[in-house]
C-alpha cells in the first residue's frame, strides 16, 4: 500500500506558506516541497493534501493509499465529505481520492508527521526566498 504524508506551514495566518509531501511506495521515498503565496493555514493544509494525491497520480501510483495528515480539519472533511468555508477544496480532494481503489486516512499528531513537516518548512523557506527576490526586483 502506498503511504502519503502531507503537511503545510505558514508564516502568520494569513501569510506565505509551503507544503510538504512525503510518499513511501515500493520501498522508495518521493519527497516534494512547494512554496505557496499568501494563504491561511487551513487552506494550505488542503492544498498539501490535494497536491499529494496529484503527485501520486503523476508518479503512476494508483493503487491503495494510506493517507496521513496532522490537520484534523482535512481528515474530518474526508470523514464527512464537508468542511464549512472549504467546500471547493473538499470537492477537489474528494474527486482525487475517488481515483484510487482504496484510501484510508488517518490523523497524526505533529511529532509523527516529521518528514512532511520538514518538507513543508522547506516550501515555506522557498516562498520567503521568492518574495525576497521579487521585492529586490521591485526596488531596482
Amino acid at each position: 500500500m502506498n503511504k502519503l504524508y502531507t503537511d503545510a506551514a505558514t508564516k502568520g495566518n494569513v501569510g506565505l506558506g509551503g507544503i510538504g509531501i512525503l510518499i513511501i511506495a515500493e520501498g522508495q521515498q518521493d519527497q516534494t516541497h512547494l512554496p505557496l503565496p499568501q494563504t491561511t493555514n487551513h487552506e494550505a493544509e488542503f492544498q498539501a493534501a490535494i497536491a499529494g494525491f496529484k503527485r501520486l497520480l503523476a508518479l503512476g501510483l494508483t493503487g491503495p493509499v494510506s493517507f496521513y495528515s496532522d490537520s484534523k480539519l482535512v481528515i474530518e472533511a474526508l470523514d464527512k465529505n464537508y468542511a464549512k468555508h472549504y467546500a471547493d477544496y473538499v470537492t477537489e480532494l474528494a474527486a482525487l481520492v475517488s481515483q484510487f481503489p482504496l484510501v484510508l486516512w488517518q490523523w497524526l499528531p505533529d511529532h509523527q508527521n516529521r518528514g512532511a513537516h520538514m518538507l513543508a518548512q522547506q516550501g515555506l523557506r522557498a516562498a520567503e526566498a521568492q518574495e525576497k527576490r521579487a521585492s529586490a526586483r521591485f526596488r531596482e
